[in-house]
């Protein structure tokens, strides 16, 4: 989803169906305010979540939506689906037709999802120059051994794409359970890397994507909105860890 931007004297145009010129003569009186505040520019910018009014008529207050949702198996990283639910029906929300998925999960995966309505938050934790790091619980079939850590780190090849994939880490737990830390996030990424020692992946659970730690307190299919902490955090940071 792209966020929008636009010139205020452009958008009250648009909005009141008069000419730019009218609007300037609205401005030099002092009727027009961006955010609260009095508005005085032709070119002020004006984005999709500011508030602007004329005569103290609200012509735009959009408020920005952060949600985190601790995803089941079984459910499709998508707005819509004709045959399997979606995320989006997860959510008991009236506002929920306006967010779409900020980095989606496999069917059968689990674990943090992200929504949102604001597409320049959402691009910034999903676009690769970033580089914001997501976190997941492996389990596997077979025992892992060190060596998975240093071919983790030094990437993999993937002749059918003619790609190789960033450095990732890999943190072991258990026999059979790892931590994986990517910074990118390419089809199957994670079962492809472990199909290279022929160990399957038994199940794969997002923890964490950037900053924002999926709230251990929700139970599979509950969401909250996030808190102003973690907004703030994931604004401020592209940062991995």
């Amino acid at each position: 989803m792209q966020s929008r931007r636009a010139r205020l004297d452009r958008f009250i145009s648009s909005r009141m169906g008069i000419s730019r010129r009218d609007v300037r003569q609205l401005l030099i009186q002092g009727r027009i305010a961006v955010d609260n505040c009095i508005a005085c520019e032709m070119h002020h910018p004006i984005g999709q979540f500011s508030r602007v009014t004329l005569n103290d008529e609200v012509l735009q207050a959009d408020t920005a939506l952060y949600v985190m949702l601790n995803k089941p198996a079984g459910v499709v990283s998508a707005t819509r689906d004709a045959q399997h639910q979606t995320v989006l029906d997860l959510l008991n929300r009236k506002d929920k037709g306006n967010l779409h998925i900020v980095g989606r999960l496999d069917f059968n995966s689990t674990g943090l999802v992200l929504l949102t309505n604001d597409g320049a938050w959402s691009r910034r934790l999903t676009s690769p120059e970033h580089k914001v790091a997501k976190n997941y619980l492996v389990t596997l079939k077979k025992p892992i051994t060190p060596d998975y850590a240093q071919a983790f780190a030094e990437g993999m090849y993937f002749p059918y794409e003619d790609i190789q994939t960033q450095p990732a880490q890999l943190h072991i737990n258990s026999q059979f359970t790892a931590e994986v830390i990517l910074t990118e996030g390419r089809y199957h990424q994670i079962k492809r890397m472990f199909g290279r020692f022929q160990n399957p992946v038994l199940g794969l659970h997002r923890t964490k994507i950037g900053c924002i730690h999926l709230d251990p307190t929700l139970a599979p299919g509950e969401s909250r909105d996030l808190t102003e902490t973690e907004i703030a955090c994931s604004q401020a940071s592209n940062s991995v860890n």
